[in-house]
């Protein structure tokens, strides 16, 4: 049975109703208090930065307790940085961004005037995972503020201990009629789903998101998808291997591969293959000489995905497939530590799920090509990816890797830091994603822009009225052939 929580809102006969009040109380409050001011979001914003800050040794001491064991750097650098940077780069900009914006008008109307406003579009349901349980919830909560909203918040389940840190840290800050968090299993989930949000940001698994989609699409609720998907890292003939086998171990062993963005696999030139197998082994006794023990290497979140990681790698054994444990120490690995060693599998059978299904754990498939139009072929075959990695300094070559390829977004010689771009969209395209935030991006996610059209008394389209006459039929003759 699920539990649902959420402050200042007395319990209804089911969850529900319950979520329908919640959601009318904030409409309602919405509705009569009319869009915030510059002053007003900006306090809300300082307010969520100040406590952020003030907490982040208590949110790393929780992720780490969800996850088993989390480092607390991967902590402060996944979950605390991104957002107080965001929020920094918010305030700075949010005059800017709610200014209307003057627009062309053509010659035919060259007396009046217009502009685009952005109004908030009212109360905005997020649905946060548990990867990065703070960043993934705060940063579209922030941008949604930003943008004057309302806001409902529902994260995991699957990191009980974070969400009920958002739920009592948020109540503290804002009154319920402003953000609300519900906490729940995946029926409240659902049911969050179903309610006629104004908007809905929903981050997680491709599965999942085709629900959340078909869900709002009842309501015909606006939606951003931020979903996940296999992300490749295209090593290069001309990239400087050391240092993109460093970067790529970085960006898949952070929190252990449970990134969304996370290199899910690499395709290297096959002259280099060994050679680049052999500098991932090096790099990864550099970044962490022991494993088992290390606070800086994070645990699988829990037994369910601990079981799907050590099922795929069984299978690719099984199927003959060559798989590499890279295990500086020669530790052993308890299953009840929940901790797996980085693992290669090389040239894997396509087939096997290690390639079909997002990995999401410390495991990396290495591919070897010939050609990069082979390896761009290869890209394209499969489903859009959420991110895209590319090594090599062969500027003519990166070019055409980045035209002949469709992702979300692409860090080039680095893995992961696009993220932490405010002034880049974050979003993936296809089964990666629709939509995206971030900066200008996700205030303009989460507002309406209103066009406007202002009259002067000059109007020279009265000419244009009935009753028609040759007149009007040269006028038309003339704005016609323009």
């Amino acid at each position: 049975m699920s539990v649902l929580k959420f402050a200042r809102v007395h319990p209804l006969r089911s969850e529900e109703e319950e979520l329908a009040q919640i959601l009318a109380r904030q409409r309602e409050s919405f509705l009569a208090l009319g869009p915030p001011s510059l002053a007003e979001r900006r306090d809300d914003l300082e307010k969520l930065r100040r406590a952020v800050h003030a907490n982040a040794a208590r949110i790393a001491e929780v992720i780490s307790a969800d996850f088993g064991s989390r480092s607390r750097h991967e902590t402060y650098i996944g979950d605390v940085w991104p957002v107080l940077a965001a929020i920094r780069h918010t305030l700075k900009h949010l005059r800017h961004w709610m200014r209307p914006r003057r627009v062309s008008t053509p010659l035919e109307l060259s007396w009046g005037r217009a502009h685009v406003v952005y109004q908030p579009v009212g109360v905005v349901g997020i649905i946060s995972p548990w990867n990065y349980p703070i960043q993934l919830a705060l940063t579209p909560l922030m941008s949604a503020l930003a943008a004057g909203n309302r806001v409902m918040l529902k994260p995991s389940e699957i990191t009980p201990r974070t969400s009920e840190f958002l739920a009592e840290l948020l109540a503290r800050l804002f009154p319920a009629e402003k953000v609300a968090t519900v906490l729940g299993d995946a029926s409240v989930g659902a049911a969050f789903s179903r309610l006629p949000f104004d908007h809905l940001l929903y981050t997680g698994s491709t599965t999942v998101g085709r629900l959340v989609m078909q869900a709002a699409a009842e309501n015909l609720t606006p939606v951003t998808l931020e979903l996940g998907g296999k992300s490749p890292c295209i090593v290069g003939e001309s990239a400087r291997l050391s240092a993109a086998a460093e970067s790529l171990a970085y960006g898949k062993l952070l929190s252990a591969g449970q990134t969304c963005i996370a290199p899910d696999y690499a395709l290297v030139p096959e002259r280099l293959r060994e050679e680049f197998i052999h500098l991932l082994t090096e790099a990864v006794k550099k970044l962490y000489p022991r494993l088992q023990t290390n606070p800086d290497y994070s645990s699988i979140v829990n037994e369910r995905h601990y079981r799907r990681i050590t099922e795929y790698l069984e299978q690719a054994k099984h199927k003959g497939a060559r798989v590499i444990e890279l295990n500086p120490a020669g530790e052993a690995f308890p299953p009840e530590g929940r901790k797996l060693p980085p693992t290669l599998v090389v040239e894997p059978d396509e087939q096997l799920a290690v390639m079909h299904e997002e990995v999401f754990g410390p495991v990396l498939p290495i591919k070897s090509y010939r050609r990069i139009e082979e390896a761009i072929d290869y890209v394209n075959r499969r489903a859009r990816p959420l991110a895209l990695y590319y090594f090599g300094e062969d500027k003519a070559e990166r070019d055409e890797v980045l035209r002949r390829t469709t992702s979300g977004d692409v860090t080039v010689n680095n893995t992961l830091m696009h993220i932490v771009v405010n002034d880049l969209p974050f979003g993936g395209i296809g089964a990666s994603g629709m939509g995206a935030y971030h900066g200008e991006f996700g205030f303009q996610t989460f507002s309406h822009r209103k066009g406007v059209f202002q009259q002067s008394r000059l109007n020279s389209t009265i000419l244009l009225r009935p009753p028609f006459s040759r007149l009007t039929d040269f006028i038309l003759k003339l704005i016609m052939s323009r």
